[in-house]
């Protein structure tokens, strides 16, 4: 399997620095900042890079998981709240909640939603994140 890269840049202090943020692939490149990641200010920030793995890596192992059963999902779109608190230990992300909702013919809602959860618990990003609280809502849509 590739080694996947990124890159990070700051400079200055925490509150008035800024910063950069790059994928090796090209694919993205970005600023962040104090205020884009303990505000509301413009850039992005590790925990919304956090969010977008997690929702593309559940979405993939989730119709993988379709597959296997035997089921070809037509649409499978899913998003990623990621909460960042402070807690005792300092900042922390305590929770994800991956709303998921997808179109796949022929499956019951029992099975969908056992394939849902397996796909929780397999996607390579949720097992990475092992002190994380992740919880799935899972729609079938008609």
């Amino acid at each position: 399997m590739p080694t996947r890269t990124a890159n990070a840049i700051w400079e200055g202090d925490l509150r008035k620095g800024k910063g950069r943020m790059s994928f090796g692939s090209g694919a993205f490149e970005g600023p962040y900042s104090f205020s884009s990641r303990f505000e509301e200010g413009t850039g992005t920030n590790p925990e919304e890079l956090i969010a977008a793995a997690h929702a593309g890596c559940f979405t993939m192992a989730f119709s993988n998981v379709l597959a296997q059963a035997g089921f070809t999902p037509t649409k499978v779109e899913t998003s990623s709240d990621l909460i960042f608190e402070k807690t005792d230990a300092g900042f922390t992300i305590t929770t994800i909640n991956l709303t998921t909702n997808a179109i796949v013919p022929g499956i019951d809602e029992a099975a969908f939603q056992e394939y849902a959860a397996t796909a929780k618990a397999t996607c390579p990003v949720s097992r990475a994140l092992p002190t994380v609280t992740i919880n799935v809502n899972a729609t079938l849509a008609a």
